[in-house]
């Protein structure tokens, strides 16, 4: 699994990618997390507003951060 955390590095792009990296440990999933900060590259995602959650190149989440019960919910329905 490839999950990406789109942002600038704003505050609310870290907490997303904590929350995720939470989340991630939890369910004891073999992931790969990446940060995507170029704006191009968020573009091309048809996001508008960050932070955003991408997991295996499907957009899950944008303009929010999830909380971690959240996250943990998106991710087990992706497996």
């Amino acid at each position: 699994m490839t999950i990406k955390v789109l942002g600038m590095g704003c505050a609310n792009c870290h907490r997303l990618e904590e929350n995720v990296s939470r989340a991630v440990a939890e369910l004891s999933l073999e992931a790969t997390i990446e940060k995507v900060t170029d704006f191009p590259a968020i573009l091309a995602y048809g996001v508008s507003s960050t932070p955003a959650l991408v997991v295996d190149e499907r957009v899950v989440a944008a303009g929010r951060v999830p909380d971690i019960r959240q996250i943990r919910t998106l991710l087990a329905g992706v497996r």
